[in-house]
């Protein structure tokens, strides 16, 4: 029954505009609104601070607002109406809009230029020329091996792939995708492991003693099996692929924040509070939630990466996001079998190279200086 739903609600998001753009609203207001209490926090502003007078912390945040900013312009979609041969909009018997098959997104309008110049086939970064050679004759009759001119020469920063797409559309692509795998996993791996870790740490016994078994007993199965297992029921989708590392990817936080939780409830604040009667559920949330929640915050952008990087390594693998998904990891995948050829065409790889690293590397320096911010003993150290 929950593999039933699970496989449902990916189907209506993949194909439910509606709900695409009313994800992304809702996402889009989430971050607003996380901003918006951070600057207004006196605590929070402190942290802002301190990450802006590290000048890579600093530029390493803008590159991550402009991976944002392109991420949440790659989901808002809608379909524009079909026009006749004379321009008109056209309808139906009924008198209602009828509308063109493919939805396009704000990026996808933005990109029009790169999005709709296709060639033929493969060429090389920035050429005039396709990649491939045709066996043509020419004048006098003789065979010879000719590079056909490309319909838009010069214009591919990052080449073409085998049908002609232009690579660069191509990797800001994949941008929603990363960020969609890093984001939504954590949304599910997060509650779990905050959850299971404070009841562990807190409670103790029984409790404790299960959590623990489950949590270990879940981290000994080998990741990649769980996840070809899964994906080969419900088929390869974005959904399925965040849903099942979300639900394996909680045990090494709830390790974590069940050692902290275990230290902050011998605590004299705690202690006081217990011994003033307060109720379980208030020194949870008052005093223990809020005091390792920092735990998660750095957890979670250092894991962010992590998940990137697994996606790609699971497509390779054929067990990722689907072939029809615009990913890194398929593009890394695609390039197997392209450097394998002679002669070898290296941009695939190349343009994923760069965009990858130019996401995961800023995440690192970011959440590094968060981790620094948020902890005043690597703040005096430093």
């Amino acid at each position: 029954m929950f593999l039933l739903t699970a496989k449902t609600w990916s189907e209506s998001i993949q194909y439910n505009y509606s709900l695409q753009n009313t994800i992304a609203t809702v996402v889009s207001l989430a971050i607003i609104f996380s901003v918006y209490k951070l600057v207004k926090d006196e605590r929070g502003r402190e942290i802002w601070r301190y990450i802006f007078k590290r000048k890579l912390a600093a530029i390493s945040f803008f590159i991550l607002c402009f991976f944002v900013l392109v991420g949440i312009a790659d989901s808002f979609k809608w379909r524009d109406p079909l026009l006749d041969d004379t321009g008109n909009v056209s309808v139906d018997l009924r008198g209602k809009v009828i509308y063109q098959n493919g939805a396009l997104s704000i990026l996808d309008r933005l990109c029009t230029g790169i999005r709709t110049n296709n060639e033929k086939t493969y060429s090389a970064p920035m050429s005039d020329r396709q990649f491939t050679r045709d066996l043509v004759q020419n004048k006098r009759g003789e065979s010879v091996w000719h590079q056909e001119k490309l319909n838009y020469p010069g214009r591919h920063i990052l080449g073409t792939d085998v049908v002609g797409r232009d690579v660069l559309y191509i990797c800001l692509k994949g941008i929603r995708t990363a960020l969609i795998i890093g984001g939504f996993t954590t949304m599910i791996s997060i509650p779990i492991a905050l959850i299971l870790g404070v009841i562990a740490g807190y409670f103790g016994r029984w409790p404790d003693v299960s959590i623990q078994f489950v949590y270990s007993t879940v981290g000994s199965i080998p990741f990649i099996l769980i996840a070809a297992a899964y994906i080969l029921i419900q088929g390869a989708s974005i959904f399925n692929l965040c849903l099942i590392m979300g639900i394996t990817g909680w045990t090494s936080l709830c390790r974590l924040l069940r050692g902290e939780t275990l230290k902050t409830r011998e605590l004299d604040y705690v202690q006081g509070a217990i011994a003033l009667g307060s109720s379980r559920i208030r020194i949870l949330f008052r005093h223990i939630v809020p005091n390792i929640f920092h735990l998660v915050l750095i957890t979670s952008v250092l894991g962010f990466s992590h998940l990137v990087l697994a996606e790609a390594v699971l497509s390779y693998l054929k067990i990722g996001v689907g072939q029809s998904t615009y990913s890194w990891g398929n593009m890394i995948n695609q390039a197997n079998l392209e450097l394998a050829r002679e002669p070898i065409v290296w941009w695939n790889l190349l343009g994923a190279f760069i965009f990858m690293m130019a996401l995961v590397l800023p995440v690192n320096l970011f959440g590094d200086t968060l981790r620094d911010a948020l902890d005043p003993k690597m703040r005096g150290q430093k």
